[in-house]
């Protein structure tokens, strides 16, 4: 079996486009299993594995539980609401009481950039970032690339615009290291108030016109504005942001091409998407819920190869 040339899955800096090749192609094969009426495989079934959520998740939490019960992995349920954290115990201390019990790999969101890292550093469980403050959330990028692929094929020369919240968003960096990876173009568009400093020194390109930006791209991943992220406020009002970078019905009848509309989920219907567009045939928002069970599987196998 071919393996990834990592241990954890700390960001998406951290494979190359080997390693994301690899997962996309294992990813495949278990899109094939989970569409049949048996959708449950033996190939986890001696790995414990813990899903440790320091912030709220519906949609990374769920779809994680499902890969893991997919490959038979016995699978244990950790929330910080209500936990030993509420009465002071440092994360590691946690972690370490919950590998004391004989946990292989460790699935982690949390607020603070640089968690996951920093466990991979103190423990010998393998680590998978679920999502590390406003760092990184590699998985969401690769069930986005998985996506992408899978309704436009190889992402060489593919034109992919990130809409919205650039500033606070970890789906955001992790896309642009994964499309670029993979040979695509990344172009952003947003408030200049929700555009991090010198954000082109990553080779993107950044427009502040969305109908010009519309123009030029193949798919457009539409991202929600991370109100609970904000201590200030970057713009005006919601409905002057849903007037200048909402993406509506007649805004995308305009384009001379059909486009792919994305969005990693929660949707502030009505804000940064309407309805009518959410639920067009042009939205492939369902297909990435679905896909995100495939890949999270295919990274579980993989990185179970490594132990």
């Amino acid at each position: 079996m071919e393996s990834l040339s990592v241990r954890h899955l700390l960001g998406i800096k951290n494979l190359t486009s080997e390693d994301i090749h690899l997962i996309l192609e294992t990813a495949k094969q278990f899109k094939e299993v989970i569409n049949r009426p048996i959708k449950k495989v033996p190939s986890l079934r001696d790995v414990t594995i813990v899903n440790l959520f320091f912030e709220n998740s519906t949609r990374t939490r769920i779809s994680f539980e499902l890969a893991e019960k997919r490959l038979s992995a016995d699978v244990l349920n950790f929330s910080a609401s209500s936990s030993s954290v509420n009465k002071g115990e440092t994360l590691l201390d946690t972690v370490n009481n919950i590998l004391a019990m004989k946990v292989d790999m460790v699935v982690i969101r949390h607020p603070s950039p640089g968690t996951a890292i920093y466990l991979s550093k103190k423990i010998d469980a393998s680590i998978i970032n679920a999502g590390d403050g406003t760092h990184e959330h590699p998985t969401q990028a690769l069930l986005d690339a998985f996506s992408i692929q899978e309704k436009l094929g190889d992402l060489a020369g593919k034109k992919v615009l990130i809409i919205g919240d650039i500033m606070h968003s970890r789906v955001a960096l992790s896309n642009i290291f994964c499309l670029q990876k993979l040979g695509a173009e990344v172009m952003l568009c947003g408030p200049r108030t929700l555009m991090p400093n010198n954000i082109e020194s990553l080779g993107v390109r950044v427009e502040n016109n969305l109908k010009k930006a519309l123009s030029w791209c193949n798919v457009a991943n539409v991202l929600r504005i991370q109100l609970e992220r904000q201590n200030i406020s970057y713009f005006p009002s919601l409905r002057e942001y849903a007037n200048m970078y909402g993406i509506n019905k007649q805004l995308l009848s305009e384009m001379k091409d059909e486009l792919l509309i994305m969005h990693p989920g929660p949707m502030n219907r009505g804000v940064e998407i309407s309805s009518d567009v959410a639920d067009s045939p042009q939205s492939i928002i369902l297909d990435q819920a679905q896909n995100g069970v495939a890949v999270r599987m295919a990274i579980l196998y993989l990185l179970a190869g490594r132990r």
